[in-house]
């Protein structure tokens, strides 16, 4: 279940990770490096985010869905 974005959170991610919804299987390595840096830039924007507790913070999990790459005009 995705969360909602959270300031407080944002100042404890330590680590990001960025998975693909199967809808985005069609982009090549370039694009998704670009499409992950830009969605990782402002994650209140993003359409799937979740905060994974690690043990020095959180770790910034956004799933690439195709309304992001509509979003960033991919």
């Amino acid at each position: 279940m995705p969360d909602k974005f959270d300031p407080y959170r944002e100042r404890l991610v330590m680590e990001t990770d960025t998975q693909w919804d199967a809808a985005c299987a069609t982009l090549d390595d370039a694009a998704r490096q670009r499409v992950s840096l830009a969605v990782h830039e402002d994650p209140a924007a993003a359409a799937n985010l979740e905060y994974v507790r690690t043990h020095t913070g959180f770790c910034r999990r956004i799933t690439v869905m195709p309304d992001d790459l509509k979003r960033l005009g991919v």
